[in-house]
């Protein structure tokens, strides 16, 4: 990569929050379990970008050592080193601040993310008994499919090992909240970089609910109509993309994107920087649910704050209330998976 290259992506990424040079921060250990695959090579590149990374683990079952002698080339300040394999997962993780887990298998045409469930519910259960093993103090962020099953399994393999911190485990939904600003922003005629929108609920079809009524900057200019017509995008958001590559993928890119913007956010918040606020499935008492994506500010500590929905419209109370029955049977199915495997 030519170095204005790596500049203009720098800045395009500490345009969009990222944060600026590393000389004032304290060291952080970031490892991608997974980093191998079709969302971790484009997070490990976006990662390696990151200054707020001092060192950069990729840890993977196959494929780690070329992907970590690709990106190391790269003239930014992060450390990186490759993991292969289950005898390499502990060195890999030891030490970490921040956990990212893109591991698993990808949708393809036709599969739902609960049809991933069986493969990638293995998966995540035996990377999260090694995360409590080795860095059991590290910010987790679930990118496997499906969230809304595969966070409630990594809590219950805490719990177990005794290291379940509710703080610290975070299910990734930062990509429904990029589509939503991109859509709203296309539809409302607005600059896609100033636009905020929440999105709640959960991480599939639809239990994914943007609150497009709290978009800003606001729109007079959208109908009824327009907004159940963002909304129903925003939830086949990843369908779009299954579809659109015709059996050769899933939405790996975008989604590393997110997952990289979630991340610094983590990190930041780690050194201290206020009022970061990012939307994420968590434990929650938000609703009757154990865990809801919602408004999380972020800290030292990891979540501070689980903000409550704000003020909803009519049509964004209809959509709560359905989901709901969906995203229950999702992490109940994680809890039984949990407790008898």
């Amino acid at each position: 990569m030519r170095p204005s290259l790596l500049k203009s992506a720098s800045q395009l990424l500490r345009r969009r929050g990222y944060s600026a040079a590393a000389g004032a921060n304290p060291e952080r250990k970031v490892a991608i379990l997974g980093a191998a695959g079709g969302i971790g090579q484009p997070l490990s590149l976006l990662m390696k970008l990151n200054p707020l990374v001092s060192s950069l683990s990729l840890y993977d079952i196959a494929g780690t050592p070329g992907v970590a002698a690709d990106v190391s080339h790269i003239n930014s300040p992060a450390l990186v080193k490759g993991f292969m394999g289950d005898d390499q997962l502990g060195e890999a993780l030891e030490g970490s601040d921040v956990v990212i887990i893109p591991a698993g298998v990808p949708r393809k045409p036709g599969m739902t993310r609960d049809d991933l469930f069986n493969i990638n519910a293995g998966i995540v259960k035996g990377l999260c008994t090694a995360i409590a093993k080795h860095c059991p103090n590290a910010l987790v962020n679930m990118i496997s499919n499906p969230v809304n099953s595969t966070v409630p399994i990594a809590a219950e393999v805490f719990k177990k090992a005794g290291t379940y911190d509710e703080k610290k485990l975070f299910g990734v939904t930062t990509l429904d909240v990029v589509r939503a600003k991109t859509f709203y922003a296309a539809k409302a005629g607005v600059p896609v970089t100033e636009v905020n929108v929440p999105v709640v609920g959960g991480h599939a079809g639809i239990t994914i609910l943007p609150l497009f009524s709290q978009a800003t900057p606001a729109s007079n200019s959208l109908s009824h109509e327009d907004i159940k017509a963002l909304t129903k995008r925003t939830q086949d958001g990843g369908t779009e993309v299954v579809e659109a590559k015709a059996g050769k993928g899933s939405a790996t890119l975008s989604m590393a994107y997110a997952g990289a913007v979630f991340a610094d956010a983590c990190l930041k918040g780690l050194n201290g920087v206020p009022d970061i606020v990012e939307c994420s499935f968590v434990q929650s008492t938000v609703t009757e649910l154990p865990f809801f994506a919602s408004k999380v500010r972020l800290g030292k500590n990891g979540v501070e704050e689980v903000l409550g929905l704000g003020e909803l419209s009519d049509f964004e109370k209809e959509g709560l209330e359905n989901l709901k029955g969906e995203l229950k049977s999702s992490i109940e199915k994680g809890i039984k998976f949990a407790h008898e495997n």
